[in-house]
C-alpha cells in the first residue's frame, strides 16, 4: 500500500529517498514498477528537470522524464523511435508516460523498448555511489538506481516488424534491427522472453518464449525467425 508521496526538488534528495527498500520512483505515474504490497513511498521525479531531447554530435541525450508524446513529436529523434513511441500507448497516456518509466517497466512486448535495445541505448543512472553508464540488459540484470537520461545513436538505419492479432493490438512478437554507419547490425526481439532481448539471429533457436492464449512458445519462436530475417534484410545485411 502506498502511504507516502514525495516530490524531491533535488536529485540528491531523490537519491536519498530511493535508498529506502520500500520506495519506488515514478516519472509520469502511469505505472508503478513494483509488486503490490512492496511499496510504501512513491518518489515523483517531475520537479527535477530531467526532460528534454538534446543532440550531441551523432548521439541524442533524452532525459528520463521526457514523455512519449515529446519523443513521438521530436524532429531530432530517429523516425523508427518516433513511430514506435507513438504505438506504445493511447494518446492520452503518451502525454504522461515517460521514457525512463518505459525502460524501468521492462514490458516484454514494448516495441519502443525493443528498439532502444536494437539501437544500443546507454542509460545514465545515479545512486549514492555516483553516476554510471550501463546498457539496458545490464540494467535489467540489476535494476537499481535512478535513470536520469538515455543516450541513443542518432544515425544509422533501422527497420521494424511486428505480428499481432490486429494492426492495433499489442504485438505477439516484434523485431527491430539497427545498422550503424560502421556496418554493425544489432537485432532485438520483443515477446520472446520476460523482457525484450538482443539476440544473434543464429541464437533464436535457443530462445524459450513464454506461451499464452495468443500463441504457443513454438509459434512465437517461428515468428521471431521470420520477423528477424525481414528486419535484417531491410537494413541491408545478410539474414
Amino acid at each position: 500500500m502506498i502511504t507516502e508521496y514525495y516530490r524531491p526538488e533535488s536529485l540528491a534528495e531523490a537519491i536519498d529517498l530511493n535508498a529506502r527498500t520500500d520506495s519506488v520512483v515514478i516519472g509520469g505515474g502511469t505505472i508503478v514498477n513494483a509488486q503490490p504490497g512492496d511499496v510504501a513511498a512513491v518518489i515523483d521525479l517531475q520537479a527535477l528537470g530531467l526532460s528534454g531531447i538534446e543532440r550531441d554530435g551523432d548521439h541524442l541525450r533524452i532525459g528520463a522524464t521526457t514523455t512519449l508524446k515529446a519523443i513521438s513529436d521530436g524532429p531530432a529523434v530517429p523516425t523508427t523511435l518516433r513511430d514506435l513511441a507513438r504505438r506504445e500507448l493511447p494518446s492520452g497516456l503518451r502525454e504522461r508516460a515517460t521514457l525512463g518509466g518505459t525502460i524501468a517497466a521492462g514490458d516484454a512486448e514494448s516495441e519502443l523498448l525493443t528498439a532502444l535495445l536494437a539501437f544500443g541505448a546507454i542509460l545514465e543512472i545515479v545512486d549514492r555511489d555516483g553516476t554510471r553508464s550501463v546498457d539496458i540488459p545490464s540494467f535489467f540484470a540489476a535494476p537499481t538506481g535512478i535513470i536520469v537520461a538515455v543516450d541513443i545513436p542518432g544515425t544509422g538505419t533501422a527497420a521494424t516488424e511486428r505480428t499481432g492479432r490486429t494492426p492495433m493490438d499489442r504485438p505477439i512478437v516484434c523485431a527491430v534491427s539497427h545498422r550503424a554507419p560502421d556496418g554493425t547490425v544489432r537485432l532485438a526481439l520483443g515477446g520472446v522472453s520476460d523482457t525484450p532481448v538482443t539476440v544473434d539471429p543464429a541464437g533464436i533457436d535457443d530462445l524459450e518464449p513464454p506461451g499464452d492464449f495468443r500463441g504457443s512458445s513454438a509459434f512465437r519462436k517461428h515468428l521471431a525467425k521470420v520477423l528477424a530475417k525481414r528486419v535484417i534484410a531491410a537494413v541491408g545485411a545478410t539474414p
